[in-house]
């Protein structure tokens, strides 16, 4: 096979496509049908399991699950990117970690509550969801060795075009099996297939990527202890570099505190939607819930188009703040909804604010970036901050749930994270002129 050069068409459209093979995997499986599923599979009105050696509420179980895999992912990433690097194999650490979460979305197909299969069913889902979370830590390193810097906005930009489509188009597939049956027992049925085609569509559709993406250039032929934790001594000196930049360490604090929220609610909201939503039958919760996923996901590019041309106008911290006090109501009004019209209502205001105040956090903090060659580093350290935070969000939100029995007020509790980032992003000097008379 012959190499392609580093800018080429043929590379730059076999590494957005691993887009198109990954993304179901958030739409299906972290976000729509696979929530559904689960609560289904609890029949009676308590709604608890056995696993561990305790007893938990079905929700507060798979959100502490959740939480344990994104706590995985924050302290292997840097460790394992670091080691890919060093040993010029990042394509095989990306295969692992992408087979790892086909064959977990496929094991989803036999997933069930009971006490002897509980375990084995909730490693599936780990599986899954850290095969997904691990192989994009690799897909993200990937960039800058096949895009010149001209070119990586735009084709990271038709990555997450064909993400959304290809997953969208198996959604919508995925819907279509599911509603075709009439009974229950069917339905759930189907769910399970979908799982099987998630699988499939990953690892099939991804050999396109692994096929042309180069397997990247060894530094040396022997992994030590130095090379292992290479990528934490690199995070760690970020974070001493973060303490003489005031705007930026602010700005870090408010992120963390605002995303926290944000992304747990993003990871709870089917699981609210289905417990606390007055459906009628069955069926009507069913379409419902996939409908709102549907609307979310079209609301979402018209949310990220009216907020960076919010930004552009108010500047990037004003147009957070803004979004942050939108993230704000929208607790206060999720703690009152009952009916699924005010549900479908709260999804097309989720759809507007979600993809836009993640892309704004994002590029706020490239902006605020000091000039370095080293900006690989400071973007892991902000991934990894982004997956803390959701262990603590998540850990937060469950407590809550199995407390008092009811997502509601851990829903009303997020309430506080949005108004402490407000705080927090207030306090973000607006110049670098106003960082040097803070200091």
């Amino acid at each position: 096979m012959a190499t392609l050069q580093k800018g080429s068409k043929k590379l730059l459209n076999a590494w957005a496509f691993y887009d198109w093979a990954n993304s179901v995997y958030t739409l299906t499986i972290a976000s729509s049908i696979f929530p559904i599923f689960y609560s289904a599979l609890f029949v009676s009105e308590i709604k608890t399991v056995s696993a561990f050696g305790l007893e938990f509420k079905s929700t507060a179980l798979i959100t502490f699950v959740t939480a344990f895999t994104f706590l995985v992912v924050a302290f292997t990433s840097p460790i394992l990117s670091g080691i890919a690097d060093y040993v010029g194999n990042k394509k095989n650490f990306m295969k692992f970690f992408c087979y790892l979460g086909g064959a977990g979305c496929i094991g989803l197909y036999w997933f069930d509550i009971t006490p002897e299969k509980i375990h084995l069913s909730l490693l599936f889902y780990f599986m899954g969801l850290i095969g997904y979370w691990g192989s994009l830590v690799f897909y993200n390193s990937y960039l800058p060795d096949i895009a010149f810097e001209d070119q990586q906005d735009s084709i990271s930009a038709k990555g997450f075009s064909l993400g959304y489509f290809g997953s969208v188009i198996l959604l919508i597939v995925n819907l279509a099996m599911v509603m075709s049956q009439d009974e229950g027992a069917a339905k759930m049925q189907m769910m399970r297939y979908a799982f099987i085609t998630v699988g499939i569509w990953w690892v099939g559709f991804s050999q396109y990527s692994f096929y042309w993406l180069p397997k990247g250039a060894s530094n040396g032929d022997k992994v030590t202890k130095d090379v292992i934790f290479n990528g934490l001594k690199e995070l760690k000196q970020v974070w001493q570099q973060l303490k003489q930049n005031l705007r930026l360490k602010r700005y870090l604090y408010a992120f963390f505190v605002f995303s926290m929220a944000v992304q747990t609610i993003m990871l709870v909201a089917v699981y609210f939607g289905e417990e606390e939503i007055a459906w009628g039958s069955d069926d009507e919760k069913t379409t419902g819930l996939i409908v709102s996923i549907l609307v979310i996901q079209l609301v979402a590019i018209l949310g990220a188009f009216l907020t960076s041309k919010a930004s552009a106008k108010f500047g990037n911290i004003k147009a957070l703040i803004g979004v942050n006090f939108i993230w704000m109501a929208l607790c206060f009004y999720a703690y009152f909804m009952e009916t699924p019209v005010q549900f479908y209502i709260a999804a097309a205001v989720v759809g507007m604010i979600m993809g836009g105040i993640q892309s704004l956090a994002r590029s706020t903090y490239s902006k605020f970036l000091p000039e370095t060659e080293d900006s690989t580093s400071y973007f892991s350290f902000f991934d990894v901050a982004e997956k803390i935070g959701i262990v603590i969000g998540m850990v937060i939100f469950a407590f809550i749930d199995q407390i008092t029995g009811s997502m509601r007020n851990g829903i009303l509790f997020l309430f506080v994270f949005f108004l402490f980032g407000i705080v927090l992003l207030f306090r973000v000097p607006k110049s670098e002129e106003e960082q040097n008379k803070q200091h």
